[in-house]
C-alpha cells in the first residue's frame, strides 16, 4: 500500500530475470523483493504454451507456494509476429484472453516493436484497430484488458483507443521507452489518465535513480491520474549482476513509491 493514496504493487518481467516462460520466475522474483511477475505467454507449436492445463496448474502452484502473484501476461513474440499483418498474432491473443480468464489475470501486454512497429505505418494502425475491434468483445466478456505498448506518442494511442471504442483495450505505459523516443512522459501520463492500465518502470541508462528517469516525478504524475496497480520492472542495465541489480532497483522503487 503506497502513501497518500498511491496503491501500488511491485512486479518484474520474467524475461528481465532470465526466466521467460518459466514458473521458477516466482521464487526468484520473491527473493528479490517483488510481489509479482509479468509472465510471458510463449508460443509452443501453433498455440500458446499455457493453453496446456497442466502448465497452468504449475504456474498457479508456484504462485501459491511463493506468495508471488501473476501481475500480468505479455506476448513478446508479437514483435516478430505482428498483429498488423500475421494472422497468428490475433489467434494467440484470442487464446491469451482465455488463458488470462482461466488463471484470474486481468491484463495482457500487446507490444508493437521490431517488425510490429506502428510508427509511420497508417495501414498497420488500421489493421491493428480492426483486429482489436474483433478481439475486444471477447476480452470484455472475460474481464480481460488488452494493453497496447508501442513507439507512438500519447495522442496517437488515444486515437487508436477512440477508434476501437472498448474499455477492454487500454495502454501499457513504459516510461523509459517513451522518454527515449523524445516524448514528455509526465505530460503523457496525465493525458492518458485512466487509460493507463499498467506501467513498466525502466531506465535504459543506469540503475534506477542513477539514470535518466525522474521516478519521484513519475510518482507524482501517477498520483495525479489516480493510478492503482502494478509497477513492473523491466530492467535493462545490470552493472551489479542480475540479482543484485534487480534487488537494487526494487529497493529504490519501494522507497520512492512507498511500496510496502
Amino acid at each position: 500500500m503506497g502513501e497518500e493514496g498511491l496503491q501500488l504493487r511491485l512486479g518484474v518481467c520474467d524475461w528481465t530475470i532470465g526466466k521467460t516462460g518459466d514458473p521458477a520466475a516466482f521464487a526468484l522474483a520473491g527473493s528479490l523483493g517483488c510481489d509479482g511477475v509479468q509472465v510471458s505467454l510463449v508460443p509452443k507449436g501453433g498455440s500458446l504454451a499455457l493453453t496446456d492445463p497442466a502448465l497452468r496448474r504449475a504456474y498457479l502452484e508456484a504462485c501459491e507456494r511463493t506468495g508471488v502473484a501473476i501481475a500480468s501476461f505479455a506476448i513478446g513474440d508479437l514483435n516478430d509476429v505482428p498483429l498488423k499483418n500475421d494472422p497468428r498474432a490475433e489467434r494467440w491473443l484470442a487464446e491469451g484472453i482465455d488463458i488470462a480468464a482461466a488463471m484470474g489475470v486481468r491484463v495482457i501486454l500487446v507490444p508493437f516493436f521490431g517488425k510490429g512497429d506502428l510508427k509511420g505505418d497508417e495501414a498497420g494502425i488500421e489493421a491493428v484497430v480492426a483486429a482489436m475491434k474483433r478481439l475486444a468483445p471477447k476480452a470484455e466478456a472475460k474481464g480481460v484488458v488488452l494493453a497496447i505498448e508501442n513507439t507512438l506518442p500519447a495522442e496517437a494511442n488515444l486515437g487508436i483507443l477512440e477508434r476501437v471504442g472498448s474499455p477492454a483495450v487500454r495502454v501499457y505505459y513504459d516510461v523509459a521507452n517513451s522518454q527515449d523516443a523524445g516524448f514528455p512522459i509526465l505530460d503523457e501520463i496525465r493525458a492518458l489518465g485512466t487509460r493507463v492500465v499498467e506501467v513498466h518502470a525502466k531506465d535504459t541508462k543506469d540503475l534506477y535513480g542513477k539514470g535518466s528517469i525522474d521516478f519521484p516525478a513519475v510518482r507524482k504524475a501517477l498520483e495525479d491520474i489516480g493510478y492503482k496497480g502494478w509497477l513492473v520492472m523491466e530492467g535493462t542495465k545490470m552493472p551489479l549482476g542480475l540479482e543484485a541489480s534487480v534487488r537494487y532497483d526494487a529497493d529504490y522503487l519501494q522507497t520512492v513509491f512507498g511500496i510496502k
